[in-house]
């Protein structure tokens, strides 16, 4: 039995029937399009030999196009009905038993997963979409590439380059694991309820290597927060407090480091910042 998908009636159905009013809090613009989640699964290129692992399944869309690839699924859903209602739906639409599985867990908070998912796919609400990125990465290294659909402003951010208008924190850190780039625009009608906001198709895979240490990656961070914490200042400046509490001490870790004092944040690749990072801690500045 082939796998199907869902269509607009039948998501309205189960939306219904599980009493779930989509909200704003949880991101919950569910998509009832099946043209849509085919194409996240085809630029995430999923063949069956893949372990995906999809933050917030909701009803089972993007999670169904993901099966009907071969390829086995494990789903981290916050919401509980929603949790409890996706096994069943799979089967409804031809999937095999083991194929699923369906974690009930705050996707910001989860540290375990069963087996090693090599692939990320996820619809991500706005106020949560780079903060779970980055949990995920960090927490599973096994996950080499990506594709997830978030507002456009956030794709943009994410994929953004040194120098850009948008450029800042998030695009830094994502970058420490790998490249990032825009791959499709998302018409707002494949969402129910339809959201007054543009979406995107942000792609990713790991670096073969990575860029440090965790320590340094720790460190790294910290720069990056403190330098995009008031955009345009100098780095002497905004970095002052992090690199040996003087803008005399910070420039002097920025000049071992190859980075101009007069330099800002929204100039500096991941790279950079790394440099500065082990310039502050070849310095012993804290």
């Amino acid at each position: 039995m082939p796998i199907s998908l869902l269509g607009a009636t039948e998501i309205r159905r189960l939306a219904a029937d599980l009493d779930v009013v989509p909200t704003k809090k949880l991101g919950q613009n569910f998509v009832v399009d099946a043209n849509t989640v085919r194409k996240i699964v085809q630029v995430a290129a999923v063949t069956p030999q893949d372990r995906v692992v999809e933050i917030g399944p909701g009803l089972g869309s993007l999670t169904l196009a993901v099966l009907e690839q071969g390829a086995e699924v494990v789903a981290v859903e916050i919401d509980s009905r929603l949790a409890e209602r996706l096994p069943a739906t799979a089967r409804e639409h031809g999937v095999t038993d083991g194929a699923l599985t369906v974690v009930c867990a705050d996707a910001l908070r989860i540290t375990e997963l069963p087996g090693e998912p090599d692939v990320l796919v996820a619809n991500l609400p706005y106020n949560v979409s780079v903060p779970v990125l980055l949990h995920f990465l960090e927490t599973f290294p096994a996950l080499t590439r990506g594709v997830v659909m978030v507002q456009a402003e956030v794709g943009e951010r994410l994929a953004a380059p040194p120098g850009s208008k948008v450029y800042g924190s998030p695009s830094a850190k994502a970058a420490w694991y790998g490249p990032w780039r825009l791959a499709g625009t998302v018409s707002r009608h494949v969402f129910w309820p339809v959201p007054n906001v543009d979406s995107v198709l942000v792609a990713f895979s790991r670096d073969a290597r990575p860029r440090g240490t965790e320590e340094e990656r720790r460190r790294t961070f910290a720069i990056v927060d403190a330098a995009f914490q008031q955009r345009r200042k100098m780095l002497r400046q905004a970095l002052a407090a992090v690199l040996g509490g003087s803008s005399a001490a910070a420039s002097a870790v920025l000049e071992s480091a190859g980075v101009a004092p007069t330099a800002r944040g929204e100039e500096l690749s991941i790279d950079d910042f790394l440099r500065v990072a082990r310039a502050m801690a070849a310095s012993g500045a804290s």
